[in-house]
């Protein structure tokens, strides 16, 4: 008899884990190049597309078809009976929904870690492979009735069945496919590549910090009896809290190392702490959760530093570090913090060692598995993007898609012009009837300085680099002195001291490029000496980086709509 209760606590719980592929393609987009942006999506897209139809075809049978040590079965379209492994009250298609999310986030980690240098068709080979046959075999030792399970190996809702399977396909994909160029300098130091959009990146952790109370509370696949009940409550305290204080301890670590707190490694670590806490939230107290996420907050930047500086490994999103190690790690603090069981607890030390055996087995079998599969496609279809296509994006090369953010370039059109503007209207491209500059709007031309012929009147250009938060206080000082005309750039730049040193991601930034705003301006009626110390007043703060003025003579200007030329073209109408 089924339950409605249950039903829809575990429905709730796949939405939720479905909804964390919109977290971990806003994490990956966010934290690699915008050239790339298409890519990330569509990998993450692809992921779950795959992953479904193929875990229909395949996996759930090797995961869940037969009680043998090894593997399932083999049971095309999920014909067979399941009746014996079903959650009391949830019906069968509830329940096989709920694993197909599982398997596709475990496939879905890789993409982070290959990211701006994978080709697209040997990525959707890659995502098959570990639907139908990696994370299904390991799946079934541990969820399936396999050896681990039957030792007493523990892993509530996936640190080890779904993160570090993950995190280690990532390991070996990266190590397969190489840095990206530019990563490492000719002596082997890394370079900073800085992500393109925090703000997604933020957008994506948060949604994953959601979505991780369906990822672990929902596990519980029931809510009817007392005891689920209390354990419901106590899985969504441990696992908000594991998160929160991973996120306070890398704050505070990365702020004592690198002068400031790192933002970047910073929301890493939440999902660094709630990765750890998966395996043991069912079975840890809030002290122990906490204990977890200290651990993650301390060992993930060190992660991260670890296998960019010493391996060379080049992983832009750092899954190998959130996924493989602190998911390794929250597997093996369950054998000591586990309240029942658990070494510190007074229960043994046999709990702890069934913990190490079912990590080191696992690491094994993708770790060799994975080898395998990316090797052959290396040397099959090819695993790298070519260099041109690396360096010029892989969104316009494998999908065709000039930029994912369109919309964000200024265009302009002659339908944004009034209707009852006076300027002629452009003949059409092709058109025999061209438009003739000798035939110019006639003008009131404004005469030169008392005694100056206008074209001996000097004309200079003023270019003036400053911060962004002195632009408007610029703009109103040089209205103020009748200076008017003006192009304002948004630039990046850094002078002779090449920027403050910063870090990113534990990496120094060498040469540091600021968000800088320039503004030219053409003058010949207002002295330039007047614009100079004008600005200089203006933008003064006294600090390094107020800016910079250069000063150019121009040879002519030409106004385009009246053919008038020098101090007249820089003049506007009465």
């Amino acid at each position: 008899m089924y339950s409605s209760v249950n039903t829809i606590w575990v429905l709730l719980g796949a939405a939720l884990v479905f909804f964390m592929q919109a977290g971990f393609a806003m994490c990956e987009a966010g934290f690699t190049r915008a050239k790339n942006t298409g890519n990330i999506l569509m990998k993450n897209l692809m992921d779950f597309s795959i992953g479904t139809p193929i875990f229909w075809l395949l996996g759930f049978g090797l995961m869940f078809g037969g009680a043998s040590e090894l593997v399932g079965g083999f049971d095309p379209f999920v014909q067979g009976d399941y009746s014996g492994i079903l959650p009391e009250g949830v019906p069968f298609m509830a329940f096989f929904i709920f694993q197909t999310v599982f398997c596709a986030t475990a496939a879905t980690i890789v993409s982070g870690a290959m990211a701006e240098r994978t080709k697209f068709v040997s990525y959707c080979i890659y995502s098959l492979m570990i639907s139908a046959v990696v994370y299904p075999v390991s799946g079934h030792w541990i969820w399936g009735g396999g050896w681990l399970a039957q030792m007493g190996f523990h892993d509530f809702a996936g640190s080890t069945a779904v993160h570090m399977v993950g995190g280690v396909a990532s390991l070996i994909g990266a190590k397969v496919l190489g840095p990206r160029i530019g990563k490492y300098d000719r002596e082997g130091k890394p370079r900073a590549i800085l992500g393109h959009n925090l703000s997604i990146a933020a957008l994506g952790v948060f949604i994953l910090w959601f979505c991780w109370f369906g990822f672990n509370g929902c596990s519980t696949v029931s809510m009817t009896g007392d005891d689920t009940l209390a354990a419901a409550g106590s899985i969504f305290v441990t696992t908000n809290m594991a998160a929160a204080v991973a996120c306070v301890t890398t704050m505070l670590f990365t702020w004592l190392r690198f002068k400031k707190p790192d933002v970047s490694m910073t929301f890493n670590a939440a999902l660094g702490g709630l990765v750890a806490i998966t395996a043991g939230c069912d079975m840890v107290s809030v002290e122990g959760a906490a204990i977890i996420g200290i651990c993650s907050g301390i060992v993930l930047p060190l992660a991260v530093e670890f296998f960019d500086k010493v391996l060379k490994i080049d992983d832009p999103v750092g899954a190998i570090s959130v996924h493989g190690v602190c998911g390794a790690m929250g597997t093996l603090l369950t054998g000591l913090l586990a309240v029942d069981g658990g070494l510190f607890y007074g229960g043994g030390a046999d709990f702890f060692l069934i913990q190490c055996l079912g990590v080191a087995s696992v690491i094994a079998w993708v770790a060799v598995t994975m080898a395998i599969i990316f090797t052959v496609i290396k040397h099959t279809v090819g695993l790298r993007a070519s260099a041109t296509e690396e360096l010029e994006g892989l969104d316009i090369h494998e999908h065709g898609l000039p930029t994912a953010y369109a919309d964000f370039s200024q265009a302009t059109s002659m339908t944004a012009v009034a209707k009852d503007n006076a300027y002629p209207e452009p003949a059409a491209v092709g058109s025999s009837k061209r438009a003739n500059p000798d035939q110019a709007v006639p003008v009131q031309v404004v005469s030169a300085p008392s005694g100056i012929s206008a074209s001996d009147v000097k004309l200079s250009k003023v270019t003036i680099i400053c911060n962004q938060a002195k632009f408007e206080e610029l703009k109103s000082a040089m209205n103020e002195i009748g200076v008017t005309g003006m192009t304002v750039t948004q630039v990046l730049g850094c002078g002779i001291q090449k920027g403050k040193l910063e870090y990113y991601r534990g990496v120094p930034m060498t040469m540091n490029l600021l968000p800088k705003v320039q503004v030219d301006i053409v003058v010949s009626k207002v002295p330039v000496s007047q614009v100079v110390s004008t600005a200089r007043e203006a933008l003064y703060t006294g600090s390094i980086g107020d800016g910079k003025i250069f000063v150019y003579d121009v040879e002519d200007v030409v106004k385009v709509r009246t053919g008038e030329t020098g101090f007249d073209a820089l003049q506007g109408e009465e």
